[in-house]
């Protein structure tokens, strides 16, 4: 079962996740593989990752979210962007501090007008 869609929107990959929870260490492991293979081999290099259905995050996934964002920090040109990010997950990563390290947008339109 696929936790999530992906579709390019111009120079963006747009990952929607299709998932409440993303807190199965399992499912995170393919759900990773599948993110960094975006990046390694298909050279996508502007990733909005929609969280608008999730509800709840691991710190496994945030340290998915953090390789991902290493991963596209070393590639010219690149840009990873969250988008509908819930209360109860902005508030995680306001206190993990993320908010201040990662590109967060309101909407998937708002995320789409980022320029990569």
């Amino acid at each position: 079962m696929s936790h999530f869609n992906i579709q390019q929107e111009g120079p963006h990959t747009v990952v929607e996740f299709i998932t409440p929870s993303l807190m199965d260490p399992m499912e995170l492991e393919k759900i990773a593989q599948q993110l960094y293979c975006l990046v390694d081999d298909e050279d996508r290099r502007s990733i909005i990752l929609d969280f608008e259905q999730v509800a709840y995050l691991s710190s496994q996934a945030i340290g998915v979210l953090l390789a991902l964002q290493k991963k596209l920090a070393l590639l010219p040109k690149s840009r990873l962007i969250l988008c509908g990010v819930g209360a109860r997950l902005m508030e995680l990563l306001r206190i993990t501090r993320l908010d201040r390290v990662l590109t967060i947008r309101p909407s998937q339109q708002e995320a789409l007008k980022v320029q990569p």
